[in-house]
């Protein structure tokens, strides 16, 4: 008799991380003694026949029934087709001059953040920091200090997932994740599902904050451009403005030095052709850099910001109350312009996908 054919956990191997899929999350790594990550890079150090492991269980680049995660995780009501959970957008920007001038943008996820942490909401938050130049590792911060030193976006991937695993184990306290979308997505999956021996740490994850993700960077390939082109000048900060300045902008001890967009493209990270999701849709509440008729050099300074759960919004609104955020009005066309970008990352990854089926299906055959 022919039944349903067995997929032992090498599939994870096999379709994930030897076609370049993996995103380096880290999800699976902490729970299986065969699975590390190294520099940006998930490793298997030995093929595993088990057929239903938590790896495969969790990975976000496994079969995921997103439509099961948004009933389960949010109001039916609220979802939407392009950006997922959505209660409201705003535009936000810290109020603590401190934060402000160690953020990238608006310093929203750092004002939140500590917030949080000094409302006792959260005891620590996996955050990431600079390990070597270019290269983020992921840490959890339980004190402000810590926080404002994971100040500032990393351009490269840091296991995110890895390091809330660890923390996780350990303790007993609430915890929140500071995640990029594929971050988000595996997190949700554990929150939605978890396997038993899980249970009792993902009753520890309170709150998840999500990142505006376009790509992530290989950290290799950025550090060999940009020192390149510093010429040993100091980096004081790195951004990528808007499209139509076509540029990676550098601050420096000797001024701004901007790398044309098309050498930061060749860095960008091949899993993050297969990506759907810009905005992070499986936040409790995403963040990213501005955008308004004012243009960039005021929109540098503010953060847009989706609300997605009740516990989303109650931050949100403590925030507003305790005056560590200022609030301005979202332009009339914003949403309509966020979607669009939204559903044109949805589009071009999903052609991906299916272009990297039909070739493994070609390969196989």
């Amino acid at each position: 008799m022919t039944g349903k054919p067995t997929i032992r956990q090498s599939h994870v191997s096999s379709s994930v991380i030897d076609t370049g899929l993996c995103t380096g999350c880290g999800a699976c790594v902490g729970l299986c003694p065969y699975l590390r990550t190294h520099r940006g890079a998930t490793i298997m150090l030995f093929d595993c026949d088990r057929e239903d492991g938590r790896c495969r269980r969790y990975c976000p680049r496994m079969e995921t029934d997103l439509g099961h995660l948004n009933q389960v995780l949010f109001d039916a009501s609220e979802v939407t087709a392009e950006l997922g959970a959505f209660k409201g957008l705003y535009m936000t920007r810290a109020t603590d001059a401190e934060i402000r001038s160690r953020a990238q943008h608006g310093g929203t996820v750092t004002a939140l953040t500590c917030l949080a942490l000094e409302q006792g909401l959260i005891e620590g938050w996996v955050v990431a920091q600079e390990d070597a130049p270019m290269l983020p590792k992921s840490t959890t911060a339980m004190c402000r200090a810590d926080l404002l030193a994971a100040a500032g976006s990393k351009f490269g991937n840091a296991p995110a997932v890895a390091e809330f695993n660890r923390a996780s184990a350990e303790g007993q306290g609430p915890l929140g994740v500071v995640a990029t979308p594929c971050q988000a997505l595996a997190l949700a999956k554990m929150r939605s599902d978890p396997a038993d021996a899980d249970a009792a740490r993902m009753a520890r994850l309170k709150l998840v904050i999500g990142l505006f993700c376009g790509w992530t960077l290989d950290w290799r390939k950025l550090r060999e451009l940009v020192l390149s082109a510093v010429k040993g000048e100091k980096i004081r900060s790195m951004d990528i403005p808007p499209s139509s300045h076509a540029c990676m902008q550098v601050e420096t001890s000797a001024g701004r030095i901007e790398i044309p967009i098309d050498q930061v493209n060749g860095c960008v990270r091949d899993c993050c052709a297969y990506c759907t999701d810009m905005t992070a849709e499986f936040a409790d509440i995403s963040i990213g850099s501005a955008r308004s008729p004012e243009g960039w050099e005021v929109d540098r300074h503010w953060n847009q910001v989706i609300v997605r759960t009740t516990a989303g919004e109650q931050l949100l609104n403590l925030a507003r109350e305790k005056g560590i955020l200022a609030f301005k009005d979202v332009p009339p066309e914003n949403l309509a312009k966020l979607k669009s970008a939204a559903m044109g990352k949805k589009r071009s990854g999903q052609s991906n996908l299916n272009r990297l089926s039909e070739t493994n299906n070609t390969l196989a055959s």
